[in-house]
């Protein structure tokens, strides 16, 4: 099975052609809109077996798959304590796995934002993720973390290793967190 996951910066409905020349069997997208509210037919179309959350019409996280896979969200909850936290859509595929997609995002938050928001979706659901895959945009990188914070990028890395979830991109480049050079993230669009 192949899956995708990209971050499309908005706007999906004048992108999604881009994704079907790359024939993946599930996309994640971050920054993505409602194609049940979008007014563009043909994104609409192309977005026949998709699960889909946001704030509003215009940016969300979508999981977009080939008629042939079963999508079946699941009902994980993105409350902790009094907060909700956000961007996070599970779901089972094919009754075979549990897929979670992650946009982390700020949330206005100045102490829990990014990986923050990861991180205390973690505490809330650790006990749901056996058997899945965590895929999306974390909006971190270890070479941001803070001493003083026991929710930064390198905590959330350990906690998901305890639970046998490990990054494919650092299995596959052998290289350690913090240490990429295989660049994933092109700033203001720009190839290098």
């Amino acid at each position: 099975m192949k899956i995708i996951t990209w971050n499309c910066n908005g706007a999906l409905r004048n992108k999604f052609e881009n994704l079907s020349e790359l024939s993946a069997d599930i996309y994640v997208v971050q920054e993505c809109e409602d194609p049940v509210r979008t007014k563009h037919k043909e994104y609409s179309e192309w977005a026949q077996n998709y699960l889909w959350t946001g704030d509003n019409k215009n940016k969300g996280i979508g999981i977009f798959a080939k008629d042939s896979i079963d999508l079946t969200l699941l009902n994980w909850t993105n409350q902790y304590r009094d907060h909700n936290v956000k961007y996070f859509l599970p779901c089972k595929v094919n009754k075979d796995f549990d897929l979670l997609a992650v946009w982390a995002h700020h949330k206005n938050s100045p102490t829990f934002g990014y990986i923050g928001q990861l991180w205390k979706y973690l505490q809330i659901n650790k006990t749901k993720l056996e058997n899945s895959l965590v895929i999306g945009d974390f909006n971190s990188n270890k070479i941001w973390d803070k001493w003083d914070r026991w929710w930064n990028h390198s905590n959330v890395v350990d906690e998901l290793k305890e639970l046998g979830i490990e990054s494919l991109y650092h299995h596959f480049y052998k290289e350690l967190q913090g240490e990429e050079t295989h660049p994933t993230f092109f700033l203001q669009k720009k190839s290098r």
